[in-house]
């Protein structure tokens, strides 16, 4: 596994936060364990000292009497840990089990009578201390204070034993879990090893685009990767076929030349005509190779200043026709497209209405339009009072080469470019008489 890769560090995430997450569990777990261990040992003193009182006696003299038997063996037994203490209330040692003999005393804390208190004391052991007032038969009244320690050993010894199980169950369970979280990374990122793969099998030619079945969240980035290889290809074909056009359209020029270079001045105008005509066929192919023909996937291009663009320039171009522009654009009209695409598209449209219209040229974008069952982002309509061009003769000046009018001036490229760039772009191009305006009206819609 690659440091710089996607499954190392969600991994290595992972496993942070599991450690985190097992080491403050152990403290808080190992906490709650001696919490409860403590409490035990001090319900376990409680009764000790319960089992001293029903052994102490009070005598009538006011005299604390203590049995040499008690009832807990580990009172007698010296240096059993487990020792008692009794107190007057001046804090003065009025009794001590043999199991305590050498030992040092400490006093007790301020009790009021019927109060205990629970303290870790010094030397590491447990103290349980509990405050009585005892009144004999004949009336004599003392107050005490019982004392029950323990060492701490014991409750140290079941915290280290339990600090040592739950860390290896700890470690065991995060390694299981870590495992675990493998298994489902490297399920969750399957879907991007599938794309990546076929990316390769696209790359090495075995496929021609992406068509697994991706998650939901990859079905854009597949959208978009199939557009741009479908727009590469598209790229690619049109210079190829570019090339082919233009090596078999010059061969018939070249052909005619090749013949009148033996006399020239005799073939001269037809040596002129065949120059211009493999001019036309020139500038023919490099404007359609330069069409791009593809979406953006970022950024968008504003339609609208496009259109305001081409009208200012076309106005100059026209000036002797005085053309009046009738402009129903939107102030913004964004489109995810190729700012050259558009210029050629909506230039040779505009261009050809003021060409062939006598004072008027509508120009209409409108957003968010519906042709048929299909929704298109931008509708652009361009309509013209000039002549129109006949319905039988539309789908023939779509051809490369062919123009409505012989006599006017062009190289009857135009259309084609125009239709050729819209097919490319996923769009659809209308031609059809204008009904506002009576000449030629052109509806390009955007997908």
């Amino acid at each position: 596994m690659q440091v710089k890769s996607l499954s190392f560090r969600l991994l290595v995430s992972a496993g942070l936060v599991l450690a985190a997450f097992f080491a403050l569990a152990s403290v808080v777990l190992e906490q709650g364990f001696r919490e409860s261990a403590e409490q035990a040992l001090k319900e376990k003193l409680q009764v000790y000292v319960y089992s001293l009182l029903s052994a102490a006696e009070l005598k009538n003299s006011g005299d604390l009497s203590m049995p040499a038997n008690l009832p807990e063996p580990q009172f007698a037994t010296p240096g059993s840990g487990l020792y008692g203490f009794i107190h007057s209330a001046k804090k003065n040692l009025v009794w001590r089990s043999p199991s305590a003999i050498g030992l040092n005393v400490t006093p007790p804390p301020e009790l009021s009578a019927g109060n205990s208190a629970f303290l870790l004391a010094e030397h590491g052991r447990y103290a349980l201390h509990y405050a009585v007032i005892w009144k004999n038969v004949v009336g004599v009244e003392r107050e005490y204070i019982f004392t029950v320690t323990e060492d701490a050993q014991f409750v140290g010894n079941q915290v280290e034993r339990f600090r040592e199980t739950l860390r290896v169950w700890l470690l065991a369970l995060g390694l299981v879990l870590i495992f675990i979280q493998l298994a489902l990374l490297r399920w969750s990122i399957k879907p991007l090893r599938i794309i990546v793969k076929d990316l390769e099998a696209i790359e090495k030619g075995r496929k021609t685009h992406l068509d697994g079945d991706y998650a939901t969240e990859l079905d854009g980035l597949a959208g978009n990767l199939n557009a741009f290889i479908n727009s590469e290809r598209a790229h690619l074909e049109r210079y190829r076929n570019a090339l082919a056009d233009l090596a078999h359209s010059l061969k018939t020029p070249l052909s005619i030349l090749r013949g009148c270079a033996e006399s020239f001045s005799v073939n001269k105008e037809t040596v002129k005509e065949q120059i211009f005509r493999m001019d036309e066929i020139v500038e023919y192919q490099l404007q359609r190779a330069a069409a791009k023909g593809e979406h953006k996937t970022t950024g968008a291009v504003d339609l609208s200043l496009i259109i305001k663009k081409i009208s200012a320039s076309l106005g100059k171009v026209y000036i002797d026709k005085n053309i009046s522009f009738d402009m129903a654009v939107p102030e913004q009209s964004l489109i995810y497209y190729d700012e050259g695409d558009l210029y050629e598209i909506a230039g040779n449209l505009m261009d050809n209405a003021c060409k062939w219209c006598r004072s008027t040229v509508k120009v209409s974008v409108t957003l968010n339009a519906r042709k048929g069952r299909r929704n298109f982002a931008v509708l652009l309509e361009i309509e013209d009072d000039g002549p129109g061009i006949p319905a039988g003769k539309l789908a023939e000046i779509l051809k490369r080469g062919v123009r409505a009018d012989e006599n006017i001036h062009g190289h009857g490229i135009g259309m084609a470019v125009v239709y050729e760039l819209v097919g490319l772009l996923g769009g659809l191009l209308e031609g059809k008489k204008s009904e506002a305006l009576g000449g030629m009206k052109w509806s390009v819609y955007f997908a």
